[in-house]
């Protein structure tokens, strides 16, 4: 009973933690904008299980990705265990799920064998960072606190699979035929480890393990939101939420169009669309709530800066930077926009103080960083929006662009001369 109590007591504390912590994060989903509306549920499913369950997109590095996948699917398996400790923590049973059988032994035999193989792939993760020099890991937007923060969450996904795989091998020594479940792993370790161990050692050994084990899973459950491996809750419901236009797609400012529309046509005008109080994107209040998902989603990765043919060529723009920086002015600005309202100003921006015009004016929106992001993260769309303020609130555009908008507004057309001079040139032609 004791052992059920404390465990209670961990438990409650864990969960009320996480429960304020989410609901801080969702303080911050509502300072938003909208995006769009979440329909063809069944697409959305399809595409989900094909990029997020099936790691298409991870899987076209063959090396690296095949191991990242094969962490996520271990993850998958091994969350049916921790699921089992938990009620067997709450109700003083043991391995209590064990009643489904041979679903049981698959499940748990999998996740067995999954926790070495993920264990195998962390190492080799770990080794990439602290040995080798890679280029994605590098940039202006990863800070000295983002490789820790890297390093640590890895580290401690390594201790939980030691702990998974101690946890299982102490079973084994406790329980020897009698055991519920399979442990292929496990059992072979066995031999070596708890070989000649006495009961109450092997007990001693299972316990450790196990309340290292089901710690190390409360505490970085809590660490996690404060983490870039956030992914690694975010990464499924973003793909769910993913834009099913094509990706050349750029979507219109639904007020101007329907300004457009009234000059042009007065009866096709939506008169009952609500007032615009900015155009585009400055700060984080004018962003869409998918933009934020995104930056929340972001494990920067750097597969988007990779491609871009801007950061290839030189240029300041790296993709990964766009959403490590909403993220982080979000975090810094949204607590004051909660105590103060949606006009608070603490005198910054996403724009300029985070992110600069060169970079904006440098993307080329070819989509190729939306197109290799593993979780359908859609940078385009929000340098669009920020580049829509520059140009309509600020007129801030380059020089060149600015000469074809004043060419538009004066000769309805991007050239200098007007439309009574567009012939000239055929009149040396004698047609």
């Amino acid at each position: 009973m004791a052992k059920q109590l404390i465990f209670l007591f961990v438990l409650l504390i864990t969960l009320g933690v996480f429960a304020w912590t989410m609901s801080r994060i969702f303080s911050f989903f509502n300072l938003t904008k909208s995006a769009f509306p979440v329909r063809n549920i069944g697409k959305r499913i399809n595409i989900t299980l094909k990029v997020a369950i099936g790691q298409s997109k991870i899987l076209r590095w063959p090396f690296t990705g095949l191991l990242h996948a094969l962490v996520f699917w271990g993850f998958m398996v091994i969350t049916f265990g921790s699921f089992e400790m938990v009620i067997d923590g709450l109700a003083g049973t043991e391995r209590v799920l064990g009643t489904f059988g041979i679903v049981y032994d698959i499940i748990i035999g999998s996740g067995d064998v999954f926790a070495a193989i993920v264990l195998i792939a962390i190492l080799v993760f770990l080794a990439r960072r602290l040995f080798l020099s890679i280029g994605r890991f590098k940039g202006e937007e990863i800070k000295t606190i983002s490789k820790i923060d890297a390093n640590i969450a890895l580290t401690m996904i390594l201790l939980l699979m030691v702990s998974l795989l101690g946890m299982n091998i102490g079973y084994v020594a406790l329980h020897g035929n009698n055991q519920i479940g399979v442990y292929p792993v496990s059992q072979w370790l066995a031999g070596y480890i708890t070989s000649g161990m006495t009961i109450y050692g092997a007990n001693i050994f299972h316990e450790v393990n196990w309340w290292a084990h089901i710690l190390l899973i409360f505490i970085f459950a809590n660490i996690l939101p404060y983490s870039k491996h956030f992914h690694v809750f975010t990464s499924i419901p973003n793909v769910f939420l993913s834009r099913l236009e094509p990706l050349g797609y750029l979507p219109n400012m639904g007020n101007v169009m329907n300004e457009v529309k009234l000059m042009m046509n007065p009866e096709a005008a939506n008169v009952e669309a609500p007032p615009i109080s900015r155009f585009g994107v400055k700060d984080v209040e004018d962003t869409s709530w998918k933009n934020y998902a995104d930056a929340l989603a972001c494990t920067e990765c750097g597969r988007c800066t990779a491609v871009c043919p801007a950061a290839i060529t030189g240029k300041k723009l790296s993709p990964r930077k766009i959403f490590v920086d909403l993220r982080a002015r979000m975090k810094e600005k949204g607590p004051g926009l909660i105590k103060n309202g949606i006009d608070y100003s603490d005198n910054k921006s996403l724009i300029r103080d985070y992110i600069s015009e060169e970079e904006l004016w440098a993307c080329t929106t070819c989509n190729a960083c939306a197109q290799e992001c593993p979780i359908n993260i859609n940078h385009p769309t929000l340098i669009l929006d920020m580049r829509r303020y520059l140009v309509m609130e600020e007129a801030a555009a380059p020089a060149g662009l600015n000469m074809m908008f004043t060419n538009i507004e004066n000769n309805g057309a991007p050239w200098q001369r007007g439309p009574e001079e567009r012939l000239e040139w055929t009149e040396s032609l004698n047609a």
